[in-house]
């Protein structure tokens, strides 16, 4: 279980705290979405979680246990807001390959096939891909660093709908298997399969009730 306690976290470059008292708890199997309109802290929240930014208060904890932004970074997966822009591997291949000292073929497949991309050309470059492929490449990567947690920063921006379908069926089945963490000012995407759902306003977050 991940949980999350008074988180108080404000950014060098605001005047204002941006989370305010923050508490959440997710659990294996039963994803967690954060709806909230642009500027509200969203991306502040997985920074925190994921151990990208130090909040000046509070405690996350995995298992029970607290833990430092290190340690967080090793839990957690990211997959940020139009990731296609962060690619650095020239090919598909390179990029699956960062920050691996060795990666199996048998390993490499399995993620691929996880995210629906068995039968990419590995030895493309990731920018001639589809937006589409581009998002399932960005979970592979992460997929393949075997995450805890899996923190999604609006996973389905800038994709057209039919894509978008195809994306939240995938996002949908990965939940199954871990801790899961959507972030989204589009709630009404992700409806159909989120267990529990919470309103960042404020810097303050409130669990839903009902989704729109």
């Amino acid at each position: 279980m991940l949980d999350l306690q008074d988180i108080h976290y404000q950014p060098a470059t605001s005047e204002h705290p941006i989370l305010k008292g923050i508490d959440l708890e997710a659990h294996y199997g039963a994803p967690v979405m954060v709806a909230g309109a642009s500027g509200s802290g969203k991306t502040s929240l997985v920074e925190v979680i994921s151990g990208l930014s130090k909040p000046q208060r509070g405690y996350v904890r995995w298992k029970n246990k607290s833990l430092n932004e290190r340690q967080r970074r090793w839990l957690c997966g990211v997959v940020f807001q139009f990731p296609e822009r962060h690619f650095l591997g020239l090919t598909v291949a390179q990029e699956l390959r960062l920050g691996h000292r060795r990666l199996s073929t048998e390993d490499q497949a399995k993620a691929l096939g996880k995210v629906g991309l068995s039968n990419i050309e590995l030895k493309q470059s990731p920018e001639r891909l589809s937006g589409g492929q581009q998002r399932r490449l960005a979970l592979a990567v992460q997929l393949l660093r075997n995450p805890s947690v899996l923190l999604l920063d609006e996973p389905t921006a800038g994709l057209d709908w039919s894509v978008r379908e195809e994306i939240l069926g995938l996002l949908s089945d990965l939940a199954k298997e871990q801790v899961l963490i959507v972030v989204t000012h589009e709630p009404e995407l992700f409806k159909n399969w989120i267990i529990t759902s919470y309103q960042l306003s404020n810097g303050r977050l409130e669990q839903m009730t009902k989704l729109p």
